[in-house]
């Protein structure tokens, strides 16, 4: 007993509330990516566009941002040069979401979010993981993708490719997978632009492509 006749908190419940703080505090800011603009930190409205990163901001901000040429200045959008960098999302509104319902005696569930899963109806709350098929910009969750298999989009019906999907808001796992796919993709292209430009010298010079190619390469 404490002197003011209180218990004294065993260490091990000392321990267990630190964990349950941080695991709060961990489920909130994971929450907040959802709902805050990864460039203006404001809140995220329509239209939403995800970068290849699966990043989220206001479509508004980033169009503003490119035209300034002001996205290099900010560690979540310096990888951003054009609006082929961005896709517009397709997403899915939740009709029982009510704005602004956090007054008084009101009970307002933080779990709800303006857009759900268009098949499994899941909120998009942090708690579930989502894809944007990066071919068409339509979101779905990835409990659809495991229970209803399908080779179209389930927002479009256009075909549906594995190497077109972008988790948005990744894990740190995945997202050094994505910035090293788009790393690959840029070499990618300069050698074929390379390569195309020795292909157009060759023909104008008549010099073998294998001489040119050696060359350009020292």
């Amino acid at each position: 007993m404490g002197a003011d006749g209180g218990s004294i908190p065993k260490r091990c419940e000392l321990v267990k509330n630190k964990k349950a703080d941080e695991k709060f505090d961990k489920n909130v800011k994971l929450a907040l990516k959802w709902r805050i603009c990864q460039l203006t930190q404001e809140r995220l409205r329509k239209p939403i566009v995800s970068c290849r990163y699966g990043r989220l901001y206001n479509k508004d901000s980033v169009l503003e941002g490119i035209l300034s040429k002001s996205l290099s200045k900010t560690p979540n959008t310096k990888h951003i040069k054009s609006m082929k960098d961005i896709k517009e999302l397709k997403l899915t509104d939740n009709k029982e979401y009510i704005d602004n319902v956090d007054k008084g005696d009101t009970f307002k569930d933080h779990n709800k979010t303006p857009f759900i899963c268009p098949v499994t109806f899941l909120p998009m709350n942090g708690i579930h993981v989502f894809y944007v098929n990066w071919r068409c910009g339509c979101v779905f969750s990835e409990k659809a993708l495991k229970e209803v298999k399908t080779d179209v989009c389930y927002g479009c019906s256009k075909e549906l490719y594995q190497d077109d999907l972008v988790m948005l808001n990744p894990d740190e796992e995945t997202l050094k997978l994505y910035k090293k796919k788009v790393e690959d993709e840029k070499l990618a292209k300069k050698e074929n632009k390379r390569k195309r430009n020795i292909d157009k010298i060759s023909s104008a010079i008549s010099i073998p492509k294998e001489s040119l190619d050696e060359s350009t390469q020292k």
